[in-house]
């Protein structure tokens, strides 16, 4: 190959670069990178490449656009397992699937930090302080 071939390559090498590619013209937005409606009914993943205490500039990430969401599974089916046991009762079979919720709505808009405050999941026993617990804080502005 010869030094102007190398030359007129058109593509990117090294670290640190920007590059965009699309399998099929006009698959890539135009003008930001999660539009509400992604070209061609794409759904768009961010991939993160640094760590979230990252400062912006020096962020690195790829946008994938792809023709179905990548946490697409099927229904969890529970599988027998006899030998192999926990504390925790086995009359309950939680799926392991992916788990999305509307909003909670805005009961009391005079209620205190202790009494808006939910539970929206917990495990374990907070007397034996064992396990975790997750929380929100609900609180209506009141304008």
């Amino acid at each position: 190959m010869t030094k102007q071939a190398i030359a007129d390559r058109r593509y990117q090498s090294g670290f640190g670069n920007e590059y965009a590619t699309e399998a099929v013209a006009g698959a890539l937005p135009q003008g930001r990178n999660s539009p509400q409606l992604a070209p061609l009914d794409l759904y768009p993943e961010l991939i993160s490449g640094t760590a979230f205490t990252a400062p912006r500039h020096e962020n690195r990430r790829s946008w994938m656009y792809r023709r179905q969401p990548s946490v697409l599974v099927e229904r969890y089916q529970a599988f027998a397992q006899s030998v192999w046991t926990t504390g925790a009762t086995r009359d309950i079979a939680l799926a392991p699937e992916p788990l999305r919720w509307s909003p909670l709505p805005v009961e009391n808009s005079n209620a205190d930090f202790i009494e808006g405050m939910h539970t929206l999941a917990a495990n374990g026993d907070a007397e034996a302080q064992t396990g975790l617990a997750a929380h929100v804080y609900r609180r209506s502005l009141g304008f």
